[in-house]
């Protein structure tokens, strides 16, 4: 409720010299917001946040419930995901013997995680040309080690390496999680900083330079994170959220509001939706108060006291008492693709309180 009641200010309140109204700016904070964002470069969606934000608009539907704090694809808590890209460089080759394929720091920007944010998961991915590594000979192997590392590219003395594998041939695409590495602090000044390694089998036949392709080979390296914001409330279950008659009636119920990001001038950073529909809460509580109106046992004595002091003793209100999540795809201040759910977005019910 409160992200829609800050919507609603956001219209109506004059405007600060920054162009922004204070109701605006609290709510681009609580986003994780510094500003609205103004994409210089925007990036394409990565296609796993494409497929999680079109699972959740699928949902809910009759007899499932919608865990809005909770990242079901990858079965871990959490209503914030956010990919972030590489922005590291390639290191010059240390080995003399020449059996290094490739070496090149990766680094990622994480100062945009939120206090009070709780990582859950964190997977790397490297994305390589089709086949640029291979192995032509039978006994000939490919090494990838992955190293925590400091921000000047030089591997923490000591430390074993986080990944440690073995291939024939690498794939197009490959994924590692580094949860742990990130819960067990391994991350300085909130930034992940680390070293990959490619090399061929010291003990392969012929020429191990044979086995690389060159330090273009990586095309791409991104970090997916999992974090579970501040205001994640315990799971709740949800019924499917129908639209609200049209049909008129002064008695208290939900009455339909379409919220376009257009209208507040959002819609440059906010990927999608374009809008939703909110609804809002409206309509008569009288005496006596009838069943559908989903009313307290305050309420009807309220009602009871109003009816012989009308002066006196106001009507009950009508209120939200049940409300579903939306899941927001946008652009942060870094220009990272953010995916994010939102509790208490849409109102489904109404009542008297």
């Amino acid at each position: 409720m409160w992200l829609l009641r800050s919507l609603a200010w956001a219209l109506l309140s004059p405007v600060l010299a920054s162009g922004l109204s204070w109701q605006e700016s609290s709510l681009l904070k609580s986003l994780g917001l510094s500003a609205k964002p103004s994409p210089k470069r925007p990036v394409p969606v990565p296609p796993v946040l494409w497929r999680i934000f079109q699972r959740r608009k699928e949902l809910p539907r009759p007899h499932q419930e919608l865990d809005s704090c909770r990242v079901e694809e990858f079965h871990v808590p959490g209503n914030i995901v956010r990919v972030f890209a590489d922005q590291g460089r390639f290191l010059p080759e240390e080995q003399p013997q020449g059996w290094l394929c490739l070496r090149k720091l990766l680094f990622f920007n994480l100062s945009v995680l939120e206090e009070g944010e709780r990582l859950t998961m964190a997977q790397l991915e490297l994305r390589f040309q089709h086949n640029s590594y291979h192995s032509p000979r039978p006994g000939q192997v490919l090494e990838l080690r992955l190293y925590p590392a400091n921000p000047r590219g030089q591997p923490q003395p000591g430390r074993s390496p986080l990944v440690e594998r073995s291939f024939v041939q690498l794939h197009k695409s490959l994924l590692f999680k580094l949860s742990a590495a990130l819960k067990d602090g391994k991350m300085p000044g909130r930034n992940l900083t680390l070293v990959l390694e490619i090399s061929a089998s010291s003990g392969a036949s012929g020429s191990p330079r044979s086995l690389c392709a060159g330090s273009d080979a990586l095309e791409a390296a991104s970090l997916l994170v999992v974090t579970l914001g501040r205001q994640c409330r315990a799971p709740r279950s949800r019924r499917s959220p129908a639209s609200p008659p049209v049909t008129p009636s002064p008695l208290c119920k939900p009455r339909r509001l379409y919220i376009s990001f257009s209208d507040v001038g959002w819609e440059n950073w906010i990927i999608a939706p374009q809008g939703y529909l909110a609804n809002y809460c409206r309509g008569d509580c009288p005496f006596p108060l009838a069943a559908e109106l989903n009313s307290t046992n305050h309420a009807v004595l309220q009602t009871m006291v109003h009816s012989l002091d009308p002066q006196g003793t106001p009507q009950p209100c009508c209120v939200p008492v049940r409300l579903s999540p939306i899941s927001i795809l946008y652009y942060d201040n870094s220009d990272n693709v953010v995916l994010r759910h939102y509790e208490d977005m849409v109102v489904d019910e109404c009542g008297c309180r």
